[in-house]
């Protein structure tokens, strides 16, 4: 028998979380529950639940699981690799859940679309990741890429690297995205410089940049609303 079963034998079977889940869908468990069943055994001191409201509790909820990285995770006491593993592909099924469309493209029709589309997993970034959105005629998304990682600079986002990507999948315009793990979408003077660097590039080649977004926690800025652009 595990852990989680010993350490949780005196709470009525029918209050547990698999059996909760089993017999009230998973949308009626909190937080600690659900995370309780992905751990399963809990340690000699405290079960399942227990280290699952710890980690919830103490480290920053859940918002700190879906940022951390799996090391991170594991040097929780508790936890370890095969645990942090576990909980990171849980989070990874639901970011890759949230964002699929089936076979269907997604027609971009405001800087909201952007938004909402790449949000889920841009917030949580710990670092800027420049991402570029391809889109063909119709502004349906062909493709998402990410064409740099780290702070925005002239050097790691050079016009030649978006327009060749552009160029591969036969982009008629594309939408630039970027987060900042500040949570605070201020777009600085080089994200600024960069964008109009890009668009000038893209008149030149044929591909016009529509707009760029920026993701913060919850938030985003988009260049065209603004008029920045």
């Amino acid at each position: 028998m595990d852990c989680y079963s010993i350490k949780i034998k005196d709470i009525p079977i029918n209050e547990r979380p698999r059996e909760r889940l089993l017999k009230y869908g998973e949308e009626v468990l909190s937080n600690q529950e659900l995370l309780a069943i992905i751990l399963r055994t809990g340690t000699k001191s405290e079960s399942a639940l227990d280290l699952a409201k710890r980690l919830i509790t103490n480290y920053g909820g859940i918002t700190f699981i879906a940022k951390s990285s799996v090391y991170e995770l594991s040097k929780i006491k508790g936890i370890g690799l095969a645990k942090a593993c576990e909980i990171k592909a849980c989070v990874e099924i639901g970011k890759r859940l949230n964002s699929f469309k089936g076979n269907n493209r997604v027609k971009i029709t405001s800087p909201e679309d952007v938004a909402m589309l790449v949000m889920d997993e841009m917030r949580f970034l710990s670092k800027e990741h420049f991402r570029v959105i391809f889109l063909n005629t119709k502004n349906c998304i062909i493709q998402i890429k990410d064409i740099s990682i780290g702070s925005l600079n002239s050097s790691i986002v050079h016009p030649r690297e978006v327009f060749i990507e552009a160029i591969k999948v036969s982009s008629a315009s594309i939408i630039l995205c970027h987060n900042h793990p500040s949570g605070d979408v201020t777009p600085s003077q080089e994200d600024i410089n960069i964008t109009k660097r890009l668009i000038e590039a893209g008149k030149i080649i044929g591909i016009e940049v529509l707009d760029h977004i920026i993701i913060g926690d919850i938030n985003y800025l988009s260049f065209k609303e603004k008029n920045i652009i």
